[in-house]
């Protein structure tokens, strides 16, 4: 369980449609967690390279007097442990594949990843006999970094090519380029609130939590409530592994029990 805060997360009433997960992929030193960066906190830490085993953050929001969650992974790019990542496409619903423009084998990498991913949900889809769809964007990053470019736009244009839930951005976590349209598009696309993008809601610290939680309970028959609030969850924790293969088994076998109704905090 994660640490509560005042009012706790599970005093958040929050169904479970608008509950998300993101998952972000792509090779190491490609920028996918200065891209999680900007979008939780707005800054891009200049600092040596760290790489990332695997990070989890959460955003819970208030819109036009609804609760919504969006869970975050940010995986590791060596993936040196193949059936996590499987288990990370299988839970996810929305995702982020990121590669360097100025490197040639991370766009490799994202072509495989994009073929996994509609591979495993494929297999999920026959299972549980439902119509799935994957909101997916592919980022080419270090647009700054234009004249080492090895990858060409006719390359990506053929991989995104006739797929409805597939985008392309060239964006720069350095700068701050396209950074906030390509996260429009993604919510766009997965059908969830545009004001889940960091330039489209007011970003609350821990301290207001109260005020994010009334605005949400208080208001929620004022669908014309324009106001739309932040705010990135502390001492968040990944759910267990046993939890996410459970949520697998009972969508597997159908088994969505009203139990299921509500986004569970884990």
């Amino acid at each position: 369980m994660i640490k509560k805060m005042s009012p706790s997360e599970n005093d958040f009433d929050i169904p479970a449609k608008n509950c998300c997960r993101m998952v972000i992929l792509g090779s190491t030193k490609v920028g996918k967690t200065a891209i999680v960066s900007r979008f939780l906190n707005g800054r891009f830490d200049e600092e040596q390279y760290t790489p990332t085993i695997e990070d989890f953050h959460r955003k819970l929001y208030s819109i036009k007097g609804d609760v919504y969650q969006l869970d975050i992974l940010d995986t590791s790019g060596n993936h040196p442990f193949p059936a996590m990542r499987r288990l990370s496409i299988l839970t996810g619903d929305v995702f982020i594949l990121v590669f360097s423009l100025d490197n040639r084998d991370s766009f490799q990498e994202v072509q495989r990843l994009k073929q996994q991913i509609i591979e495993t949900k494929s297999c999920l889809k026959n299972k549980t006999k439902e119509n799935i769809d994957v909101p997916l964007v592919i980022c080419g990053n270090k647009g700054d970094r234009e004249f080492y470019r090895e990858v060409q736009k006719e390359e990506i244009e053929q991989l995104v090519a006739g797929d409805e839930q597939c985008a392309y951005f060239e964006i720069s976590a350095k700068r701050n380029t396209n950074v906030d349209q390509m996260f429009q598009t993604l919510f766009t696309m997965a059908k969830l609130p545009n004001e889940m993008s960091p330039d489209l809601h007011r970003k609350v610290s821990v301290q207001y939590c109260d005020m994010l939680r009334s605005k949400s309970l208080k208001n929620k028959n004022k669908k014309d409530n324009g106001d739309a609030y932040g705010i990135v969850a502390p001492f968040a924790r990944r759910p267990s592994v046993h939890s996410d293969l459970m949520y697998i088994k009972e969508k597997a076998i159908g088994g969505q029990g009203k139990d299921k109704e509500r986004c569970t905090i884990s």
